[in-house]
């Protein structure tokens, strides 16, 4: 089914800036230790399976628990790996396959610590921008605490 028009445009973008050197915020995304550690929006510790081929063309899946009790499960195939600086993969929710959509991160150094550059894109639908907007805020929350207690 084609997306509609507009659907391509839509985009999600986050930036932060964290205490911590690139290789260490690379490592919180690409190792899946650091991942169950800090992924999703769910309570810290929320992962139940983080798995990663990192690679282009390598797939992740990763497993989560919200605070309902519900499980979510998310993967896709690396399509961009320059490590420590850049990582762009499909995302796509076991629940919705066919709802793929593009997941960029980029890491730059800066005074102090790394920033980063989050760009989610390529939704179905608006509702879909919405609610990933939710779930990153929540994620990228817990992303800051895993890194400045490490």
């Amino acid at each position: 089914m084609d997306s509609p028009p507009g659907a391509q445009r839509q985009e999600l973008r986050i930036r932060r800036r964290y205490p911590a050197a690139p290789e260490e915020v690379w490592r919180a995304w690409t190792d899946p230790q650091a991942l169950s550690a800090w992924f999703g929006p769910g309570e810290p510790d929320s992962v139940l399976l983080a798995e990663v081929d990192l690679r282009p063309g390598g797939r992740w899946r990763i497993r989560f628990a919200t605070p309902d009790g519900e499980q979510h499960e998310v993967g896709g195939t690396y399509e961009f790996v320059k490590p420590p600086y850049r990582l762009v993969t499909s995302w796509a929710w076991h629940s919705t396959p066919e709802r793929v959509s593009r997941l960029a991160v980029a890491l730059r150094p800066v005074e102090g610590g790394t920033e980063l550059e989050l760009v989610h894109d390529r939704f179905a639908d608006a509702a879909a921008r919405a609610n990933h907007e939710r779930g990153w805020a929540a994620t990228i929350a817990k992303l800051h605490a895993f890194l400045t207690a490490n």
